[in-house]
C-alpha cells in the first residue's frame, strides 16, 4: 500500500478520496460521540446572526467574525443539519490535502514526488473526532496553508514580484478573521519571510498591509452598522477569558506518541542522515519554525479540544512522508504505514469513546432539534440548553458575558448593557451562578421587568 502512493500518478488523489470517504460512513454509521459544547456554540451563534444580530455588538461570543458569516449562511440553508457541518469539513479535509501536496510537489520541497503526503494529511485529520467537522480553526486552516504555500514560491522562484508578498498577509489576515488566536502566525509570517525568505523592507511592509486588509474590512462593515465601538471593546475580551479544558494534554500526547515518534525519526533522517538543497533546507527551516509557533499558539488557547490540533498537520505530514521516503526497510515502512493510515483513525474513535464516557463535559447529551421555537439565554458554561431552544438575548459565551457585565462602572457602560438587554429581551433566563441576578440588581429599570422563579431561573413578566 505504501508503494501505491509512492507512485507519481495524480490519480492516486482519487484513492486519497475514498481513503476519507470509507472513514467518513464509518464515523457516520458507529456515531460514537455526536454533538460537542463547541460545535453547538457554533450552530446557535450562527443562527443568531441569520436573525439580524451583529457578533460582538449583539451577541456576545469569541467565534472570529468571518466564521460567523459562514456558520449564518449555514443556518440559513441546511439549519440545524450537523450532517452538513461535518460533510463541509471534509471537503475542507480533501481540498486541504490536494492542496498541500501539490505545494509540495511544485516546489520540489521532497526529494522523492510521491503523493503520500495527502493520505497523512487526511490521516491526522482523524486524530480526533471534533477535528473532521466545520469549525473556525479548520476554515483559518485553509487560509493559513495558502499562506505558506506563498512562503515557499519565495524560497524557490526568489522572484520580486509583489503578489505572493501580498498574498502571504492577506492570507493571514483572512485567518485571524475567521479564528481570532491566529494572530500569533503573524509574527511567525514576518520573521519567516526576513529571516529564512529573504524579505526586502518593502516586501515587509506589504505582508503587513496585506495581513491589515482584512482587519480594515470586518473594521469597516462594523462602522457602517454601528457596531465599530463594540467591536474593538468586546473582541479583546476573548483573549482574557478563563480556558476550558475539554481535553487535557495527556489525553492527546497518549494518542500521539506513535505519529511522533515516527515524524521525529523523519525529522533525524531528513536533517543528518539524508542531504537536501539549499531550498529544501530552507523549507525545512519554515516547516518547523511554523511547528514551534503552533505549540505556542496552543498555550494560549481558549477551548482546549482536539479540533485546535489542526495547525500541527502540515509539519507532522511532512515530516512522516520524510520518514517513508527515506526508510530502506520495505517490510517495516510498509507495516507502520497500514497502521498509522488505518490504527489512528478507527483506534481515536475507541479511544476518545472512552475518554468521553468518563470526561462527558464536552459532548452535549441533549437530542438536537431541528426548529425550536422557544428561545432562552442561559449564563452558564454548559450550552445543553441550547440544544433543544434557540438563544433569545445577547450572552453566548458565558466567560465573555461574565466580562463585559462587570465592566458597568461608568453611566455610559451602565446604558450600553441596558440597551443591549432591553432590545434583546429573552423570555426566560437561566441564571444559575447568579449572573443575570448581579445585572438586576444594577440595573432597576431591568429589574422591575423580570421576576424571578426558583432560585435560578427568571421570567419576563
Amino acid at each position: 500500500m505504501l508503494n501505491f502512493f509512492r507512485v507519481n500518478d495524480p490519480f492516486r488523489l482519487l484513492a486519497v478520496a475514498l481513503y476519507i470517504l470509507g472513514l467518513g460512513f464509518l464515523y457516520y454509521f458507529l456515531d460514537p460521540f455526536g454533538l460537542t459544547q463547541t460545535q453547538l456554540t457554533w450552530i446557535v451563534v450562527g443562527e443568531r446572526a441569520a436573525g439580524g444580530f451583529l457578533p460582538f455588538k449583539d451577541i456576545i461570543d469569541d467565534t472570529g467574525p468571518l466564521s460567523v458569516g459562514v456558520f449564518s449562511l449555514f443556518e440559513m440553508v441546511f439549519g440545524r443539519n450537523i450532517l452538513a457541518y461535518e460533510i463541509a469539513g471534509r471537503i475542507l479535509i480533501l481540498w486541504q490535502a490536494i492542496y498541500w501536496n501539490l505545494i509540495l510537489l511544485k516546489y520540489r520541497v521532497l526529494s522523492e514526488t510521491s503523493y503520500l503526503p495527502a493520505v497523512l494529511v487526511v490521516c491526522l485529520f482523524h486524530f480526533s473526532f471534533d477535528m473532521l467537522s466545520l469549525s473556525p480553526a479548520l476554515l483559518g486552516s485553509c487560509f493559513l496553508l495558502l499562506s505558506i504555500g506563498q512562503l515557499f514560491s519565495k524560497t524557490v522562484l526568489q522572484s520580486k514580484q509583489s503578489e505572493s508578498t501580498l498574498l502571504i498577509g492577506l492570507h493571514s489576515g483572512l485567518a485571524f478573521g475567521f479564528h481570532p488566536i491566529f494572530l500569533v502566525f503573524l509574527p511567525y509570517m514576518i520573521f519567516a519571510g526576513v529571516a529564512i525568505s529573504g524579505f526586502s523592507f518593502r516586501e515587509l511592509i506589504l505582508s503587513i498591509i496585506g495581513f491589515l486588509l482584512p482587519a480594515l474590512g470586518i473594521a469597516t462593515f462594523y462602522f457602517w452598522n454601528d457596531g465599530l465601538f463594540e467591536l474593538f471593546r468586546v473582541w479583546p475580551m476573548s483573549f482574557f477569558t478563563p480556558r476550558m479544558l475539554y481535553q487535557t494534554l495527556t489525553s492527546w500526547g497518549l494518542l500521539a506518541i506513535f505519529p511522533l515518534l515516527l515524524a521525529g525519526i523523519g525529522y533525524f533522517l531528513c536533517a543528518v542522515v539524508r542531504g537536501s538543497t539549499i531550498n529544501q533546507q530552507k523549507q525545512r527551516q519554515l516547516l518547523m519554525l511554523w511547528l514551534v509557533v503552533a505549540c505556542f499558539e496552543l498555550l494560549l488557547i481558549k477551548d482546549q479540544a482536539g479540533f485546535q490540533l489542526i495547525v500541527l498537520i502540515p509539519t507532522l505530514s511532512y515530516l512522516l512522508t520524510q520518514f517513508f521516503h527515506l526508510t530502506n526497510r520495505t517490510l517495516i515502512a510498509n507495516s507502520l504505514f497500514f497502521l498509522l493510515i488505518f490504527g489512528l483513525p478507527i483506534g481515536s474513535i475507541f479511544y476518545w469513546s472512552s475518554y468521553v464516557n468518563s470526561n462527558p463535559k464536552y459532548l452535549i447529551s441533549e437530542k438536537l432539534e431541528a426548529k425550536p421555537r422557544e428561545g432562552i439565554m442561559s449564563l452558564q458554561k454548559d450550552m445543553s440548553p441550547y440544544a433543544q431552544k434557540k438563544l433569545d438575548g445577547p450572552f453566548l459565551n458565558y466567560e465573555m458575558s461574565k466580562v463585559y457585565s462587570s465592566k458597568t462602572h461608568t453611566l455610559s457602560q451602565k446604558a450600553k448593557l441596558f440597551q443591549l438587554l432591553e432590545n434583546q429581551k429573552s423570555e426566560v433566563v437561566l441564571d444559575p451562578n447568579g449572573t443575570f441576578q448581579e445585572i438586576l440588581k444594577s440595573l432597576p429599570a431591568l429589574e422591575n421587568q423580570y421576576r424571578q422563579e426558583g432560585k435560578s431561573i427568571f421570567v419576563l413578566k
